[in-house]
């Protein structure tokens, strides 16, 4: 039987940082992870370019039942901290918009540097190893597993959510959470591409490709970025910002000409060009494509002057407040996160330690924060490793 001050299972953002940290301050720390390669996700976010911070992190970018849990670790492990790592390892990065970081080259330069980093403190990565059982005992914990058995002092569980599958994504951390007692909130997809079923499929579907800037609203909450037209419905930063706020059978509102004041734009298009088609003059604001399809299907294209004040104000309402209720999300297939999962209140805001099994922590996605789109979710997982590192 092998035995350890600290194990931590999951390879990811949050465990690798936690790896780093806790070895960093002399704890003997052993990192287990079930897939054949650690921080597959860092290496696909960003579009491989991984957008691992963002410089204006603040708690309101994040969502959870406990709107406070995350503001202490946020407060002492800071975007700042990161981007020091980052510059110390030489990695070239830039802002692309938003103060969303990404790397110059690839995804593959932040995780080179967090292995490094592990490698430099003496951190014990097991890759191929799955966990068949979890033991409290007296003091800490033993793990029957794929190496033979395991204890451990402190044991941080950084699985991640239920996002993309296909990288190896699991609800093991939640079932390690139940067994110890702990309450989970639902589950369900966060930052996910919308999918309409009805007669909009088809305008959808024509317009595949097409990206537009728009403000999109749902229940009190409005993002203003791109939405990107697909074959199966909606995506783009915009919608993927809002479905984290959605809930099946609600409506989601986009106003296509945000910078416009859609009832003026109308009336002073008809007083001062009133023989331009209405058609034409929504191809100086949209791809030309768009502005036809548009016109074929919400109205009636005419020469301006031929419009009556109703009219025009239903025109300016389809542009301005264009309401549509998706058929439902991508799911956990093309998720960029997991909302939901290990209550909070049952977890130290400070350690990240369970309140109900102690030497038992929580940190990353696993946990019941989740961020917005734009570096957010990486800064809580550098964050809470890096908390729960102080103390496990």
């Amino acid at each position: 039987m092998r035995s350890t001050e600290v194990v931590i299972i999951g390879a990811g953002a949050a465990g690798l940082m936690c790896a780093l940290t806790a070895a960093g301050r002399g704890r003997k720390v052993m990192l287990l992870d079930h897939a054949n390669k650690a921080g597959k996700k860092i290496l696909m976010s960003g579009g491989g370019r991984c957008n691992f911070t963002n410089m204006y992190t603040e708690p309101s970018n994040f969502l959870s039942q406990n709107a406070h849990f995350c503001k202490s670790a946020l407060a002492r492990y800071t975007q700042w901290d990161f981007i020091g790592m980052v510059a110390k390892h030489g990695v070239p990065y830039h802002e692309k918009k938003l103060g969303q970081l990404f790397c110059d080259n690839k995804s593959s330069d932040i995780l080179g540097m967090l292995l490094d980093e592990c490698d430099q403190v003496g951190v014990n990565l097991h890759l191929d190893t799955s966990i068949q059982q979890i033991e409290k005992l007296e003091s800490g914990y033993l793990l029957e597993t794929t190496l033979g058995q395991l204890t451990c002092e402190s044991l941080v569980i950084a699985t991640g959510g239920l996002s993309i599958p296909t990288l190896g994504a699991t609800g093991f951390g939640y079932q390690v959470a139940k067994q110890f007692g702990h309450q989970l909130l639902p589950t369900r997809a966060g930052l996910v591409p919308f999918t309409i079923t009805d007669q909009l499929k088809e305008l959808c579907t024509e317009l595949s490709g097409t990206s537009v800037d728009c403000l999109v609203s749902c229940n009190d909450q409005s993002f203003r970025e791109n939405i990107l037209f697909t074959h199966r419905g909606l995506s783009g930063p915009a919608i993927l910002q809002i479905s984290s706020f959605w809930q099946s059978g609600d409506a989601v509102e986009i106003n296509l000409m945000p910078d416009h004041d859609v009832p003026n734009w109308l009336q002073q298009q008809q007083a001062e060009r009133p023989n331009s088609e209405l058609k034409t003059l929504l191809g100086e604001i949209f791809t030309k494509k768009m502005a036809n399809l548009l016109a074929d299907n919400w109205f009636v294209s005419k020469p301006m002057k031929q419009y009556t004040h109703a009219e025009l104000a239903d025109i300016a309402t389809k542009l301005a407040s264009w309401t549509l209720v998706p058929a439902g999300t991508e799911g956990y297939r093309t998720a960029e996160v997991t909302l939901g999962g290990v209550d909070t209140h049952e977890v130290s805001s400070k350690t990240m330690e369970s309140l109900k099994s102690p030497g038992l922590y929580f940190i990353g996605e696993v946990l019941d924060v989740t961020g917005h789109l734009g570096g957010f979710n990486f800064q809580w997982a550098w964050a809470s490793g890096y908390a729960a590192a102080q103390y496990a």
